[in-house]
């Protein structure tokens, strides 16, 4: 029997929060349950790109700095700081990328004693057929998805966005 979407909770007040927020246990709960829902998510991607294409390879931090270096090239330092990683740690990570290919170093125009890591043409196509793997894996799903379900998912996307925008902003100091 197909499960019908699920309908959000009623925003209750909160007497010491704002009128129309969640109260506060509420809203830790909700962050729980997407918490748990991305990991799920995350790691099911992993693992059924796996399955469905074996020689895919790259680990998903490595991925991360290639989706990165695809808008323009940049600095480790520049890189560490977008991904929020210590530089050794992606000092480590471009050193693979560079032994399979997939980058290259290059002179820094504004600095000739610094090199940006750039991505190569092998490294845009195994970029390219990670996403395209990515996106027919995930079209598959959906296209499962009753379609009530399938439009509450896309429906949520723009805010799931802004929600990603808001995370990768540093957090305010309090």
């Amino acid at each position: 029997m197909p499960s019908s979407p699920q309908v959000p909770e009623p925003v209750a007040e909160d007497p010491a929060g704002e009128p129309g927020e969640p109260p506060a246990d509420q809203a830790v709960e909700h962050a729980r349950r997407l918490t748990d829902t991305v990991t799920r998510l995350r790691r099911a991607l992993r693992s059924s790109i796996r399955t469905d294409y074996p020689w895919e390879s790259l680990p998903m931090a490595q991925v991360e700095l290639l989706q990165t270096l695809a808008a323009a090239p940049l600095r480790v330092g520049e890189l560490a700081a977008r991904q929020r990683l210590a530089p050794n740690t992606v000092s480590g990570l471009i050193g693979k990328l560079l032994d399979a290919g997939f980058v290259d170093r290059q002179a820094d125009p504004g600095d000739r004693r610094t090199a940006r890591i750039a991505l190569t043409p092998a490294g845009r196509r195994q970029l390219d057929d990670w996403q395209h793997a990515h996106e027919r894996r995930i079209a598959t799903a959906l296209d499962a998805l009753e379609p009530g379900e399938r439009a509450a998912v896309v429906q949520a996307l723009p805010a799931l966005e802004q929600l990603a925008k808001a995370l990768a902003q540093p957090a305010e100091q309090g």
